[in-house]
C-alpha cells in the first residue's frame, strides 16, 4: 500500500495551511447551502398515517414527542424477512444521544416496513435505544421513499397546529453527514438556531452554543 509524500514539518505545515484555506471556502458553501434549504417550501401531509410501535398504534403527530420538527430515517427492514442491510446498519449505529437535537426542538425517529416484533428484535441483538417505529399495512414507505426511486433516505417534517409537512429529503450520499448533532440540525427548516445562521426573519435564534449542555443537565422543559 502506497502512503502520502514524506516531506519536512514546515513544509507539511504549509501545504496544511494552503488545504486548510479550500476548507473554510467548502465550509462557507456548505452554510450558503443550509441557508437555502431553510427556505425550502414545504408541502402539507394529508393521509392519516399511524405507525406500530410497542405501545400500539400511534398517529403521525405521535412521532414528534411534542417538538415542531421530526427526522425520520428510512431504514429498509422488511417485513419477513431476516436481512440487515450493513448500509443502514451502520447509519443506526451513528445515532448518538438525543438530548442535544431535542435541545434544538428536533425529534428523530427510525421508521421501517418490518413489524413491531421484528423491529424490536433488531433493536436488541443490536442494542439500539433510540425510537423506532414500524409502518407495516401503510404506504408510508411507498409515499416518501419509493416514490423518489430510493430505498432509504432521510426525511424532515415540521408541524404546524395539527398539520404535518415535508420540508427535505435526501438518499444515496446525502445521508452520510446528517447522522450527529449539527448535521441532522442543518437539513432542518429551523437550523441549529444560532445567531450567525442566515436564517429567515422569525426563526428562533441564540448566540453560537450557548445552549449546549452535558446532556444529563439539560432542563427537562427544554427537551
Amino acid at each position: 500500500m502506497n502512503s502520502p509524500k514524506v516531506m519536512s514539518r514546515e513544509q507539511w505545515c504549509e501545504e496544511r495551511r494552503l488545504f486548510l484555506q479550500d476548507e473554510k471556502a467548502a465550509t462557507r458553501a456548505r452554510d450558503a447551502l443550509n441557508a437555502r434549504r431553510r427556505r425550502l417550501s414545504m408541502t402539507l401531509i394529508d393521509v392519516p398515517y399511524t405507525f406500530g410501535s410497542t405501545k400500539g398504534q400511534v398517529p403521525f403527530g405521535d412521532l414528534f414527542e411534542g417538538r415542531p420538527q421530526l427526522i425520520v430515517y428510512h431504514n429498509m427492514l422488511a417485513p419477513g424477512s431476516d436481512h440487515l442491510c450493513p448500509g443502514c446498519s451502520r447509519y443506526c449505529d451513528q445515532i448518538g444521544n438525543l438530548e442535544h437535537l431535542h435541545a434544538r426542538r428536533t425529534t428523530f425517529a427510525v421508521v421501517s416496513r418490518a413489524t413491531v416484533p421484528e423491529i424490536e428484535r433488531v433493536k436488541s441483538r443490536l442494542e439500539w435505544t433510540f425510537p423506532w417505529y414500524s409502518s407495516f399495512g401503510t404506504s408510508f414507505h411507498d409515499d416518501f421513499v419509493e416514490s423518489e426511486d430510493e430505498s432509504f433516505g432521510l426525511s424532515v417534517f415540521i408541524r404546524r397546529d395539527e398539520n404535518i409537512f415535508q420540508t427535505y429529503f435526501t438518499s444515496g450520499r446525502g445521508v452520510e453527514v446528517p447522522s450527529n448533532t449539527f448535521g441532522f440540525l442543518d437539513i432542518t427548516p429551523l437550523g441549529r438556531q444560532e445567531t450567525w445562521e442566515d436564517s429567515p426573519e422569525g426563526w428562533p435564534q441564540e448566540p453560537a452554543h450557548s445552549w449546549i449542555r452535558i446532556h444529563d443537565e439539560y432542563n427537562p422543559s427544554s427537551v
